[in-house]
């Protein structure tokens, strides 16, 4: 039997067709569907795409499996018909958005973003900064993310504490927070858009960071309350390193661009070179479990 999987690129048309028993497919999205679409079993939608491809999960009537691209399902969870898998590329783009995690620290301390506006400035400046060396870094999360994050932290000789959805070993629970937060030089978000995160850095989770402290937000614009974040940041109590915004993207008026102590760069944590090839080898496999009839290790339950 020949499984008909529906593809967003060539680079994706080439890597199914490396299965056995595949016949990789190719649709563009905003066009009609290709013919045979019809017999879709397998859906792989393109990088960070919005509701428009959530809706062709409708007009596939023997659809069975959603594979994304990305680790995180906010945009597909409850919204593909009964009976659908769905499955994300978790593990593809740990370490990317890691690694952009501890550029962004080490800009802050460091105050790359100042120098090069006295280079700019043709002004030398030479003073001491700041150093992640003996920070204390507290990450809320524990999946493959938070695991790349922690190592590459070691490495500059910064201390980890990982936070989890229940307490386990090596690993605080997220009921804890509360108690944890003032005691970290800096706080990485590195959850999954959930009822329970949404909304999750309010007022009162900021007024219990340390003086000084950076909030770094890897996971989703949503996790974080902006307004909340604005009102700290305009007091200069906290800084903030942002990856993602709410809204998203930031309109060019909005004040949080302007905001002091705040770096922001555009949702291009997992956005490196290979990115493509490592969602690809994720989801190749996730749809090689499925067709053996095996159920794909990265499925979504319940909202992740």
């Amino acid at each position: 039997m020949t499984v008909t999987v529906l593809v967003p690129d060539d680079y994706g048309l080439a890597a199914v067709s490396r299965l056995e028993g595949v016949r990789g497919l190719r649709f563009r999205l905003g066009e009609a569907l290709p013919a045979g679409a019809e017999e879709a079993q397998v859906l792989v939608p393109g990088f960070l795409v919005g509701p428009e491809a959530v809706h062709m999960t409708w007009e596939l009537p023997k659809l069975r499996l959603v594979q994304l691209l990305t680790a995180g399902a906010e945009a597909w969870v409850g919204k593909v018909p009964e009976g659908v898998l769905l499955s994300i590329a978790r593990g593809a783009h740990g370490a990317s958005t890691a690694e952009w995690a501890v550029t962004g620290l080490l800009t802050v301390y460091r105050e790359f973003v100042e120098f090069a506006q006295a280079q700019r400035e043709h002004r030398w400046t030479q003073h001491q900064t700041d150093t992640l060396s003996g920070k204390r870094i507290l990450i809320v999360g524990a999946g493959d993310l938070a695991r790349e994050l922690e190592r590459k932290l070691l490495a500059f000789d910064a201390g980890c504490v990982m936070v989890g959805t229940q307490a386990r070993e090596g690993i605080r629970g997220v009921d804890e927070l509360p108690s944890l937060l003032g005691d970290f030089d800096a706080v990485v978000m590195m959850v999954p858009v959930t009822a329970a995160t949404t909304g999750m850095v309010d007022a009162e989770f900021l007024s219990r960071m340390a003086d000084g402290a950076i909030l770094v937000n890897a996971a989703r614009g949503p996790v974080v309350r902006t307004d909340d974040l604005l009102a700290e940041l305009q007091k200069g109590r906290l800084r903030a390193i942002l990856d993602v915004t709410d809204p998203e993207p930031l309109p060019a008026g909005h004040p949080l661009w302007d905001a002091p102590g705040v770096l922001i760069t555009p949702h291009v944590g997992g956005s490196s070179r290979g990115s493509q090839q490592r969602g690809w080898a994720i989801a190749t496999e996730q749809i090689r479990r499925y067709l053996s009839g095996a159920a794909p290790e990265n499925l979504v339950h319940g909202e992740y």
